[in-house]
C-alpha cells in the first residue's frame, strides 16, 4: 500500500547552510497495518510524513501511495490518502458539521453521502454533543477530533497521523487510539507517527525508528527487543539510536 524508495528532503539554512531532514529513508506499509514512525522531536518524522501526503516535495527518492507515484500522481494520492496533523487549523466561523460538510464537497461527495458519513463518524468519535458548536468555542481535543473526520470523510484507504495525541487529556487521547485500531481492523494502512513510546508499544505491528534524518531499523517490537537484548522499549530505543547510559 506504501513503498518509500530512498527519500531525502534537503533544506537550506542561512546560518545552518544544508540540512538533510530526511536522508536516504525506504520502506513499505501493508493493508491492515499501523506502522510506527518513531523518533524524537526534529527527527524527520513530520517531512516524511508530508513527503508521503505530497505537502512537500522529495530533493531525490520515489514513493508510491495506495498504488500512485508521490511525483507523477499526486492528485490521486491526495484523493486516497488522510492527513492528520497536531495541528487542528479549522475554520473558526464553521460548525464542526460545517467543517467536516465542506472537505465532504470539496472531496466531491454528494449531499447525502456526506450526511451519512457524517453521521457515521460523528458517532465513532462521539461528537455528536457539540456537532453544531463553532469551532472557535470547542476545547482541544473536540477541535483534533473534528480534524480527524474531516480527513476521513471520503473514507481514504491510507491514513497519516503526525502525533495526533499530542497536547490531549488522557479521555480524548483513548478515544483517538480506539479509532486507530479501527481503522486497522477495517483493513486500512494507518501511518503512526509520535515520539510517545507507550502509544507505539500499545499500537504498532512494525516500528520504524528515525533518528538525525535516517532510518535506524524497521521490526515487530518483539524483533527490536530480540536485537537489542533489552525489555523496556525506553532501552531498546535508546540502544537503537547509540543514546544507551553506561551501566553503573
Amino acid at each position: 500500500m506504501i513503498s518509500v524508495n530512498e527519500l531525502h528532503k534537503e533544506f537550506f539554512d542561512k546560518k545552518r547552510g544544508r540540512i538533510q531532514a530526511v536522508n536516504g529513508i525506504s520502506f513499505e506499509c501493508h493493508p491492515g497495518e499501523i506502522f510506527g514512525v518513531l523518533g524524537p522531536n526534529g527527527a524527520g518524522k513530520t517531512t516524511l510524513l508530508r513527503m508521503l501526503a505530497t505537502i512537500l516535495q522529495p530533493t531525490s527518492g520515489t514513493a508510491s501511495v495506495a498504488g500512485y507515484d508521490i511525483l507523477k500522481e499526486p492528485q490521486l494520492v491526495r484523493q486516497n490518502i488522510g492527513y492528520l496533523s497536531g495541528s487542528t487549523a479549522l475554520y473558526e466561523r464553521l460548525t464542526a458539521r460545517e467543517m467536516v460538510t465542506y472537505f465532504g464537497t470539496l472531496y466531491g461527495l454528494s449531499a447525502a453521502e456526506t450526511a451519512r458519513r457524517i453521521e457515521e463518524i460523528f458517532t465513532e468519535l462521539d461528537m455528536h454533543s457539540f456537532a453544531d458548536g463553532r469551532c472557535d468555542k470547542l476545547s482541544t481535543g473536540q477541535k483534533q477530533r473534528v480534524s480527524i473526520a474531516r480527513s476521513i470523510i471520503h473514507e481514504p484507504p491510507v491514513l497519516f497521523f503526525d502525533e495526533p495525541t499530542n497536547g490531549l487529556d488522557i479521555v480524548t487521547a483513548r478515544t483517538i487510539t480506539r479509532f486507530i485500531r479501527r481503522c486497522r481492523n477495517q483493513g486500512r494502512t494507518v501511518v503512526f507517527s509520535t515520539h510517545i513510546m507507550s502509544e507505539v508499544e500499545a499500537l504498532c505491528e512494525r516500528i520504524a525508528i528515525v533518528y538525525q534524518g535516517r532510518l535506524i531499523v524497521v521490526g515487530t517490537l518483539a524483533e527490536l527487543r530480540e536485537q537489542t537484548g533489552k525489555q523496556a522499549f525506553e532501552d531498546v530505543f535508546l540502544k537503537l539510536i547509540g543514546e544507551e547510559d553506561e551501566e553503573l
